[in-house]
């Protein structure tokens, strides 16, 4: 041990490995908080433990703490390089997971088809099912029978345990028949027969069962697997959006370091186009910074020197020095980066359906088991006749269906959904869809289109329309501000191609001017105008007033000493957005407007689309806060956005819903991804997942209705070993025709 290991804040967040259900987490979690001094919570879904404790903690001592319990711990590695050779961990066990499945499924299917149809039963094939079967019970069944054991260990059962006993049992009776008994002469063969019968066992062999259930789990815990291994792209995602190089002034000269040398105090130069490196204050320049990514504010901000400005921002127009004031971790990135793991970790978790069942099940399908062996000896039945009858439970208890009411489920619904623009993510999104009551939208990006577009053109008297746009369109053509590219780009639309100024000046923080046609054209604020006396008349400043009061930007043009129009660009609503919140309405949930934006742009808004309650000026952390405290009033959050802002929100909420024409972080960081950036995919996804929700439930009624129906039939020796297949084939087949009706779902009124 090092001084490295020792922890002085008291806080520690260890990986957690070798979990296969919730009640790993609970029983990890359990053993940690026995310890003096300390709090911890094991979060299952991502394979996390977060310790508090004292200052001085030892990670070492918790680290041999989750060992004692049978299971993995470690502190998190540094960051992986992309570039790195070699494969992650996280993606060492995905790729073995998948290897089990490819080689169960080659060598379970043959087994199965020569145990189901009498045609396929040539003279001992028997010992070539047990050929084929023997690999997929021990090898590719190994993870089943690890964790049964270390389950034992602990006196805990769980479905692992009744799969490895099935399964063990299943083969270890098919030997001693296939050796021992009558199953292994030639000629024998197992005819399909729907019938109830006493046997001793001895002529029937149960392979097929045993590699069909270690198929089918696998099945599921891969794609469990997979969908869980996103958890923690959110903040990876969020760290990518920093700046990786920055110009620091030395002794008046620009060098080009990566931004890890950054340190407070530094001077660095931001030219247009570039991103912030840090949080900082102006020294010097004038431009206009994009902080859309980090705000929502769909309007670029002006700054000047003196005005604070936030790393991974965007500067869209002059050049900027920029004295640092929070580098590293103290940035309002890496603060955000912290709110999404916070909301995270701190999500209830929401345990599969078959774990909270198959706690009861499991221990009571194995007591069945060991007293039916007892009831048959005890009332003077041969060994081989008990054995027979307790094989049977095990086997029929064996959730062959249970593996595929999860996954095919979820591969019906999440399929269709794509179709239809939507991305779940994985089947612990779907119940929190269920219980939604409130669905909280942001602005920028999701009820709008989040770019700026040119909506109006006001000509005073005697102007042109076509003139208007030429010249002011041909000066903005020339400018990098967001608002002149939304005008350049209006008036290209509209007339072709534009001309070319003679000359161009760009003033800072208020307009452009210059020369097109001969002719000195002025765009800008209105007191860059009033400057050259060149005032508004009263018709365009009614116009320019009208316009921002409905939360839009007006721009004021002027050529040849006097003005000559308005033009008015804003953040267009999407069209489908009425038809989205009135979809919304129809499920029962209440729409909430959220948005960085001032209170006139978001209640115009809101007013258009049908939203009743607006909460307009808020911060990134107050977006979680507003999620977090709808919570305590018992409501339960569905929120929708796009921006990296939204990010925590999204983690923090019921149900994240996230653009996908938004950042990667927040479609990271959201539990669903809407590709189409259409707002009625919102209410189509939560349609669709209460729908595969439904399913899946439907499909662990019957998986487990087919076990405890046949149960009594297995213990009082009824059951014979084709007939059992039968059924287990029969509720295996009717799971998946049910999850195939999710094929069918179009939407909500479409």
């Amino acid at each position: 041990m090092t001084t490295e290991d020792i922890v002085d804040t008291g806080s520690i967040e260890l990986r957690i490995g070798g979990m296969t259900c919730a009640s790993c987490a609970n029983r990890i979690e359990k053993k940690l908080n026995k310890l003096d001094g300390i709090t911890a919570s094991v979060n299952y879904a991502t394979e996390k433990a977060s310790v508090t404790g004292p200052a001085g903690l030892d990670p070492q001592l918790l680290i041999a703490e989750v060992e004692k319990t049978g299971y993995t711990a470690e502190l998190p590695a540094p960051p992986r390089d992309e570039d790195e050779p070699g494969e992650s961990p996280e993606d060492a066990e995905l790729r073995g997971l998948r290897q089990r499945l490819i080689g169960s499924a080659i060598l379970s299917v043959p087994v199965i088809a020569m145990a189901m149809i009498p045609a396929l039963q040539f003279d001992y094939w028997g010992f070539a099912s047990l050929v084929l079967a023997a690999p997929v019970v021990v090898w590719a069944g190994w993870p089943f029978h690890r964790a049964a054991f270390m389950n034992l260990r602990h006196g805990a059962a769980t479905m692992d345990t009744l799969i490895s006993v099935g399964t063990t049992a299943a083969m270890l009776w098919s030997i001693v028949a296939l050796f021992f008994g009558t199953a292994g002469e030639p000629g024998v063969v197992h005819p399909f027969e729907l019938t109830i019968s006493r046997t001793d066992g001895l002529g029937h062999i149960y392979l097929e069962v045993a590699a069909g259930v270690i198929t089918f789990i696998l099945m599921g815990r891969y794609f469990e697997k997979r969908s869980k291994r996103r958890a923690g792209a959110a903040l990876r995602a969020l760290l990518e959006l920093g700046a990786k190089e920055v110009s620091i002034l030395r002794d008046g000269r620009e060098q080009r370091v990566p931004v890890e040398q950054l340190s407070v105090g530094d001077e660095f130069v931001v030219r247009p186009g570039e991103k912030l490196a840090a949080d900082g204050v102006i020294v010097s320049g004038n431009s206009a910074i994009d902080a859309s990514m980090l705000t929502g504010e769909s309007v670029p901000v002006e700054v000047a020197e003196g005005d604070t400005v936030t790393g991974a921002t965007v500067n869209a127009g002059g050049r900027l020095v920029v004295e640092a004031t929070r580098v590293g971790s103290d940035t309002q990135l890496a603060q955000m980066a912290r709110m999404v793991e916070d909301a995270q970790s701190g999500k209830a978790e929401i345990q599969r359906l078959a774990d909270r069942v198959s706690g009861v099940f499991v221990p009571i399908a194995i007591a069945v088991a060991v007293a039916t062996l007892g009831a048959w000896i005890g009332a003077g039945f041969p060994l081989s006749a008990g054995f027979t009858a307790a094989v049977a439970v095990l086997i029929i208890a064996c959730p062959c269906a249970l593996g595929l009411a999860t996954p095919t489920a979820l591969l019906v619904g999440t399929g269709r959904g794509a179709q239809l623009g939507v991305l779940i993510k994985g089947p612990e999104i779907l119940e929190s869809t269920r219980r939604v009551d409130t669905i909280v939208l942001d602005k920028t990006g999701t009820v709008t289109a989040g770019r700026m577009t040119l909506t109006d053109v006001i000509a005073a008297a005697g102007v042109e329309r076509a003139d208007l746009l030429r010249l002011a369109g041909a000066m903005e053509d020339a400018s990098e501000h967001p608002i002149a590219q939304a005008i350049a780009t209006g008036a290209r639309d509209e007339l072709g191609d534009l001309p070319v100024p003679e000359s161009f000046e760009n003033i800072e923080g208020r307009g452009v001017q210059g020369v097109v046609e001969g002719h000195a054209v002025i765009v800008g604020r209105e007191a860059l105008l009033d400057e050259w006396a060149q005032p508004l008349d009263e018709d365009l400043r009614r116009a320019k007033q009208d316009a921002e009061a409905e939360g839009r930007t007006a721009i004021a043009v002027g050529w040849d000493g006097r003005a000559r129009g308005v033009l008015v660009v804003s953040d267009q609503i999407k069209p489908t957005s009425p038809e989205a919140v009135a979809r919304f309405k129809e499920l029962g949930l209440t729409p909430v407007l959220l948005t960085g934006d001032n209170r006139a742009v978001a209640e115009q808004v809101a007013a258009e689309v049908g939203i009743e309650r607006v909460i307009a000026e808020v911060m990134p952390q107050d977006k979680v806060d507003l999620v977090a405290r709808l919570q305590a009033e018992g409501k339960v959050v569905a929120m929708v956005g796009d921006g990296v802002n939204d990010a925590p929100a999204l983690a923090q909420a019921d149900l994240g819903l996230a653009m996908g024409t938004g950042t990667d972080v927040a479609i990271e960081a959201a539990d669903i991804t809407l590709v189409r950036g259409d707002l009625r995919a919102a209410a189509d996804a939560i349609a669709l997942a209460r729908r595969t929700l439904r399913t899946i439930k439907t499909n662990l009624f019957w998986a487990f209705a087919y076990n405890t129906a046949a149960i009594p039939l297995a213990a009082f020796g009824l059951l014979n070993p084709m007939l059992a297949g039968a059924a287990m084939a029969l509720s295996s087949v009717f799971v998946v025709s049910n999850s195939l009706r999710l094929r069918t779902f179009t939407g909500i009124a479409r």
